[in-house]
């Protein structure tokens, strides 16, 4: 009879292969026989699309500049992310044979810009260290006396384990795997889960103009967010988005996304500068310098070096100018409103986008009933948690995945 410790992990995304390879690397003896049970014919789905096919390995920050970007729970994480720094995660790759670079904002990637090396290192070393792959859906955990006994399968199989990690994600991109089974398992043994909703998830918006702008993607543009009755932004910065059928999409949308924490009680404007290089009173200067070449043309076409062509017809709109008035009849007071709109595109925010479009999901199960060292359940003994599972989510760049590697490894080392 086999002695060895039985160890179960569900879920081959980034923080259950890592999970597994911790684990294999604790019992590297021989004293563990460890299974990772994956429903998808291959691990990493959901890493193979991760920073557009580059997968944004992490962020080359230091602890407190990681625990601000959690903007939920981030203090939970403090003891997983000190013993799995970014430092560590960058480490451990290149020991797998995978070059990394740093980019813009301190993010991290593969120097080969292909998330497939790094899916491809983790199951390399999954395999290195005898662990078992296991292609299968789990239906239920099975505890006794609250204690882990191992879990059923959807084709009726029964897995004995002595202990499980749950490392199924959450509920965005479903096409990869993540449909929400680990709630429901963790639910099942009496786990409280925080209502699930989208972050980093394109935005809807109420104005109907967007649709007739889908497809134009702005750079070099300042998106500020404001919550209703408040003078500060919640959320301001420069970067890349675009427009879309039902509203805003883009890298500075989906880090907005991050900051809006209950959509229906609240109600936010956005702001976009277009100009956000040239103050109010150099874009006047710049604008008259224009109109003095266009004197004699319609407002609808003098503004073409400014402005996208798709994009002047609305601004001027929002601007209350007539668009077929003679550039050389426009007021100052049409011109301040005029800058005051290139200045401030305002666009009101009225929800997510389903959360199947995001790329990470806020909520889980509740950190207070999880030990924050070794990532073990606080109700059923020799039950873990790693990743996107727990009530935690990050900012974009390079943080959620950071958060799945050190939980991982949390679990894993622990088990």
């Amino acid at each position: 009879m086999d002695s060895r410790k039985r160890i179960l992990i569900i879920g081959g995304g980034a923080a259950g292969l890592q999970a597994a390879c911790a684990a294999a690397f604790q019992y590297r003896e021989g004293g563990a026989a460890i299974t990772l049970l994956e429903k998808n014919e291959k691990c990493g789905r959901k890493l193979m699309i991760t920073g557009k096919g580059r997968c944004n390995v992490t962020n080359h920050c230091d602890l407190d500049t990681l625990i601000a970007h959690v903007p939920k729970n981030g203090k939970f994480l403090y003891s997983a992310f000190r013993n799995f720094l970014p430092q560590d995660t960058m480490a451990f790759f290149e020991t797998l044979g995978v070059p990394l670079k740093i980019e813009r904002g301190n993010r991290v990637f593969p120097v080969s810009d292909k998330a497939a090396d790094i899916v491809d290192a983790l199951v390399n070393a999954v395999r290195a260290h005898r662990v078992a792959l296991l292609h299968g859906i789990a239906r239920e955990i099975v505890a006794e006396n609250g204690q882990v006994t191992g879990a059923t399968l959807e084709d009726g199989r029964f897995l004995p384990a002595d202990a499980v990690i749950l490392a199924t994600g959450g509920c965005s991109y479903p096409a990869t795997g993540s449909t929400g089974d680990g709630f429901r398992m963790a639910a099942a043994l009496g786990h409280t889960v925080s209502p699930l909703r989208p972050s980093l998830v394109p935005l809807t918006v109420h104005e109907g103009f967007c649709s007739r702008l889908a497809g134009l993607s702005l750079k070099n543009v300042t998106l500020s967010v404001f919550e209703e009755g408040k003078k500060k932004p919640l959320f301001e910065e420069l970067g890349e988005m675009l427009f879309t059928h039902f509203g805003i999409s883009g890298p500075l949308v989906l880090s907005a996304s991050a900051h809006i924490r209950k959509m229906e009680n609240r109600a936010y404007t956005a702001l976009i500068d277009l100009k956000p290089g040239l103050t109010a009173e150099q874009l006047d200067r710049r604008i008259l310098r224009d109109f003095e070449e266009e004197k004699n043309k319609d407002m609808l076409n003098a503004l073409d070096k400014l402005l996208p062509k798709s994009l002047i017809p609305v601004i001027l709109s929002l601007a209350e100018i007539e668009p077929h008035e003679k550039v050389n009849q426009v007021s100052k007071e049409e011109r301040a409103r005029l800058i005051c709109r290139i200045k401030a595109m305002p666009l009101h925010i009225t929800g997510f986008r389903p959360i199947e479009e995001a790329i990470v999901t806020s909520g889980g199960v509740s950190v207070k009933e999880i030990d924050p060292a070794t990532m073990q359940s606080k109700l059923i003994k020799g039950l873990y948690f790693a990743g996107e599972i727990i009530d935690v989510d990050a900012y974009t760049g390079g943080f959620n995945l950071q958060i799945a590697f050190a939980t991982g490894f949390a679990a894993g080392s622990h088990v």
